[in-house]
């Protein structure tokens, strides 16, 4: 269901553009999917080919424990996916995008965003997610999750999906849109307002797409101490910036993948760690905002293993 109503609203937004953009926008994804490595085309066509997951219905999907690759919104989880087609060997034909249960043991791998309470767009629905981590507690599954200091995702998620509502198209991350954090922080200065907006979970900030909307900043952070109650395996972003080889090892390991480790080459990602702090620098309203996180959200951030630094 997560797959169909993505495809729907972005049908629906597709068709309430004029002829001109229409093309503009096919063009665009053409570009895009042709600048992809071969290896990146095939993970496309892979992902597209197993919205239904049909082909596992007539083909053995193997005996191993079923892997979910969980991450909110603007944690790292792109990255573990470009990790994993080139890491993993021979189960990385197993891979989906999508967070769909899967009965008993297999050696599916299934990789997107998920929420255990708040029903979220684009995200896996907490009916779902509860089988998930049931199935990980009965030992048939294993849940890694990936996540960062949330206020690194709360600026990822802002630009995301400002950019996704007003010209309906989806860029991979923050680096890949500003060349500098300057111009990261011109836009957040003239546009603070909005930002805000999005931080409270306000619905005029979604009105265009409307039910349902994406997670407050809250609502974010409660949902990451949830799942690091849950996850076999969780994983800090920003530890991947630092010893990516060490934390990949924990993946394999989790996976039960039979790689000669001693061989890989595992580059770090692309993602700034803490760019939030050079923003704070920069942006005085973004400072405040910080200063002004109510208690419980303050205890909530440092629980889950970060400073808020105002």
């Amino acid at each position: 269901m997560h797959a169909l109503s993505k495809l729907i609203d972005n049908y629906e937004k597709f068709a309430r553009q004029p002829p001109g953009q229409k093309l503009a926008t096919v063009q665009r994804h053409l570009v895009e999917f042709g600048r992809k490595s071969p290896r990146e085309r095939l993970w496309t066509i892979r992902c597209i080919l197993g919205e239904m997951d049909w082909y596992w219905k007539v083909h053995r999907p193997g005996n191993d424990r079923t892997a979910y690759v969980i991450g909110l919104f603007g944690s790292g989880r792109n990255y573990l996916n470009e990790l994993m087609q080139r890491h993993i060997g021979e189960r990385s034909r197993y891979v989906r995008q999508g967070i769909r249960f899967r009965r008993g043991r297999t050696s599916m791998v299934y990789t997107g965003h998920a929420t255990v309470r708040y029903v979220s767009r684009f995200q896996a629905l907490p009916a779902v997610t509860r089988r998930v981590l049931e199935a990980a507690r009965s030992g048939l599954a294993d849940v890694i999750f990936i996540y960062r200091h949330p206020l690194d995702s709360l600026l990822t998620n802002w630009v995301w999906w400002r950019i996704y509502i007003r010209d309906n198209f989806m860029f991979p991350g923050i680096s890949q849109y500003y060349r500098h954090t300057d111009d990261l922080c011109v836009d957040l200065e003239e546009n603070f307002s909005e930002f805000k907006a999005f931080a409270e979970g306000d619905s005029e900030f979604f009105a265009p797409i409307g039910d349902p909307r994406f997670l407050s900043f809250a609502e974010f952070i409660e949902e990451t101490q949830l799942f690091l109650q849950s996850a076999i395996l969780p994983l800090r972003l920003e530890d991947f910036s630092i010893d990516p080889l060490k934390e990949f090892t924990k993946i394999a390991r989790v996976m039960s993948v039979d790689l000669d480790l001693s061989l890989l080459r595992i580059a770090p990602p692309k993602a700034k760690p803490y760019r939030y702090l050079a923003v704070k620098e920069k942006v005085p309203r973004f400072r405040d905002f910080i200063n002004d996180l109510d208690l419980e959200t303050r205890r909530r951030i440092e629980k889950i293993g970060y400073e808020v630094c105002g």
